[in-house]
């Protein structure tokens, strides 16, 4: 397997848009808006203080994709990086590609004093993702999420 982890890049926002559309309808069944998630895609390389995005890359194939965001947690004086949007295409699932991306921003959070470690939500009936999840270290015990949002 010759898979490549690198950031994304602005050239990747179509890929990542894609992707972005087909985890909502496989995860939580919702349709979204093609043209709203490209912007917000591309808001994301045009505002990097939004996030950032890393992809990875088998043959030249973008087969996979995450964002990380930033929250500021002033009990550590620190930032903490959510992964979000996390998706690997179906035929390329179980292959280890998103614990290799797991692993490469980890790397990236030990190596800057100003992060101080990683979350990230789910959907709670992802029972699939729950086990990926745990599977590289992460456990689901100490937080819950709540979260108030507008109708699609």
């Amino acid at each position: 397997m010759n898979l490549n982890i690198r950031k994304g890049m602005p050239s990747d926002a179509k890929v990542i848009a894609a992707f972005q559309i087909l985890m909502a309808k496989e995860t939580e069944n919702i349709t979204l808006d093609e043209p709203t998630v490209n912007k917000g895609v591309k808001a994301v390389f045009e505002k990097p203080d939004l996030g950032q995005y890393f992809v990875a890359e088998m043959d030249g194939k973008i087969v996979a994709s995450l964002m990380t965001t930033f929250e500021w947690s002033d009990w550590r004086n620190s930032t903490v990086w959510w992964l979000q949007s996390v998706y690997v295409l179906p035929e390329y699932r179980q292959k280890g590609i998103f614990k290799k991306m797991y692993n490469f921003v980890k790397e990236q959070v030990l190596s800057l004093e100003e992060v101080s470690g990683i979350r990230l939500y789910m959907v709670q009936s992802n029972h699939r993702a729950a086990k990926v999840y745990e599977n590289v270290g992460m456990d689901g015990e100490r937080y819950r999420m709540f979260e108030w949002m507008k109708d699609y």
